[in-house]
């Protein structure tokens, strides 16, 4: 029965038999005469959720959706922008959903009264701002990308697309995401599940990820082909190159798409044999040094014809990073970019264990990266992006003042186009069209009404970050510090992140470690050829009580 009349369409065809049997039994009393007023108000209700077009889980659900607008509306929803829980603040997400809602409708998100937040609560945070604020007339802030072996820099927004694979969000959802990217002058990050022809329908910018199985590049997962990567690396819609190390939301988790679920079309987009199991290894097995890391980065870029390439990561032992960059010195190669996927970042499915306690969060991981890069001199060669729970303006200026040139959301642009956090992402249920390959569901998805939701909440989530320079006296996001950013320590102390966080100064790890506790640890003992453990550490293991 579900194939031809799925359990989300019952409540409306209950609706339109019970108004047709009351219409029948009209004559027969006022309760029937009622029950037909109601039950045909409802079928109408229900027929205008089928064919509406700006609400995906309406037209999914129909009428049943209402339920759940009404719990919605008689919450206390937007009374307050963080619970408490262990005396610590935590971000109350069905008020960030909210904000990205009114945004992307451009409703007014404006709020009376002032703060419902504790001022006093430790972890409080504000931007301080001044007595003579500038006047922006562009919101469209822009950063280069492309160091000196760059042949094709990139000039890219400051706010973009985060990684989502095609196969982990529908084909719909895709083309909305791309036709809100070049609407925006924004990219569109792929995601390692490679480029669909949904991503090239638009014609929005793309930046190209390559994960371990180098999928779409492949002659199998996991095994690299040059040929197949130039074929699509040399597409003028693709900007950039990113090799994915690892993720945020499961560093060094890899990842099994179970053949059932390897269908023709998926099958040829990674690049893969239909119906076998579509495996994205743990680790890459196109090197296993940080100066192989380095080489097969120069290797794509050449191949890409000398657009922007880089890797993305999650920072996790603090020595293989400073391998990688004690390997820039070593080789003379430099990616392009870097982005930093914090540890907190979401994704369609993961163990619990690593989700919630595996990879550095964004802003720890993020500063040991900008101080290196200060500490070796090469700060101003190779740009640094950052995700990991990015959805407002604050959360951007933050970001940037510790040391990002952009910002990159998934979480954000999802709810853009109707994520309700039902969190059935690895179901294929999802009620909104968003995270499914059900064509029943994302079909539903009207792709040029969410693509405006896409362009919207970008263009006023960037209206607001110009806002907050203004107000603080700046013209760029580059002029953001740390020492704009307040953090409350105790109801009675409050610092600077610039006093909070120790920083490296420009050239202080090419002659030594200084301050910082994590370079005193692990710099000198990291080395460019392996990402094996220092030799101290392995000793420790030797000595210590079993």
């Amino acid at each position: 029965m579900e194939k031809w009349l799925p359990s989300r369409y019952l409540a409306l065809v209950f609706a339109i038999a019970v108004a047709a049997l009351a219409l029948l039994r009209w004559s027969d009393g006022a309760a029937w005469r009622i029950a037909a007023v109601v039950s045909g108000a409802l079928t109408v209700f229900g027929l205008v959720d089928l064919v509406q077009k700006h609400s995906t889980l309406r037209r999914n659900y129909p009428l049943l959706a209402h339920i759940r607008y009404f719990f919605e509306y008689v919450r206390p929803m937007l009374r307050q922008y963080v619970v408490e829980s262990d005396n610590e603040e935590v971000p109350f997400s069905a008020v960030q959903r909210a904000i990205v809602h009114q945004r992307a409708k451009n409703a007014l998100d404006v709020r009376p009264f002032g703060t419902e937040l504790d001022v006093y609560a430790e972890r409080y945070e504000w931007i301080n701002h001044s007595m003579a604020p500038t006047k922006i007339e562009n919101h469209d802030f822009r950063v280069t990308i492309g160091g000196e072996a760059c042949t094709q820099p990139y000039s890219a927004s400051v706010f973009n697309i985060s990684a989502m694979s095609f196969g982990a969000i529908s084909p719909n959802a895709i083309r909305a995401l791309n036709e809100g990217a070049r609407r925006g002058g924004f990219y569109h990050d792929t995601g390692e599940g490679s480029l669909s022809p949904y991503h090239r329908e638009n014609g929005g910018d793309i930046v190209w990820e390559l994960g371990s199985g180098y999928f779409g590049a492949c002659e199998r997962a996991g095994v690299f082909s040059e040929a197949r990567f130039t074929e699509k690396a040399l597409l003028a819609q693709v900007k950039m190159i990113e090799l994915k190390l690892s993720q945020g939301a499961k560093p060094g988790h890899g990842g099994v798409l179970p053949a059932p679920k390897v269908t023709a079309e998926i099958a040829a987009t990674r690049g893969v044999a239909i119906g076998e199991d579509c495996i994205s290894p743990a680790r890459h097995s196109t090197f296993d040094t940080p100066e192989g890391l380095l080489h097969f980065i120069a290797r794509l870029r050449e191949l890409s014809g000398g657009k922007p390439t880089g890797f993305k990561m999650a920072l996790g032992h603090p020595w293989e990073w400073f391998g990688v960059a004690k390997a820039m010195r070593t080789t003379g190669i430099l990616p392009d970019f870097i982005v930093v996927d914090g540890g907190e970042g979401g994704t369609g499915a993961a163990p619990l264990e690593f989700t919630d306690h595996v990879g550095v969060p964004l802003r720890e991981a993020l500063m040991i990266v900008h101080n290196t890069l200060v500490g070796l001199n090469l700060r101003d060669r190779i740009r640094i992006g950052a995700a990991g729970k990015v959805i407002t303006g604050v959360d951007v200026a933050r970001t940037l003042a510790l040391g990002a040139d952009w910002c990159n959301a998934a979480r954000g642009f999802m709810f853009a186009l109707g994520c309700i956090q039902s969190q059935s992402c690895h179901t294929d249920l999802c009620p909104t069209g968003v995270a499914t390959q059900d064509p029943r569901r994302w079909k539903h998805m009207d792709v040029p009404d969410k693509a405006t939701r896409v362009r919207n909440f970008h263009e006023n989530t960037l209206v607001a970050l110009k806002e907050l320079l203004q107000a603080a006296g700046l013209t760029h996001p580059s002029e953001l510090g740390p020492e704009h950013l307040i953090r409350r320590v105790s109801s009675t102390e409050v610092r600077s992140l610039a006093t909070l966080y120790k920083f490296v100064k420009p050239g202080e790890l090419i002659d030594g470690v200084g301050e910082h506790a994590v370079f005193q640890r692990f710099w000198n003992a990291a080395r460019p050829d392996t990402f094996a453990p220092p030799a101290e550490m392995l000793a420790w293991r030797t000595t210590k009580t079993r």
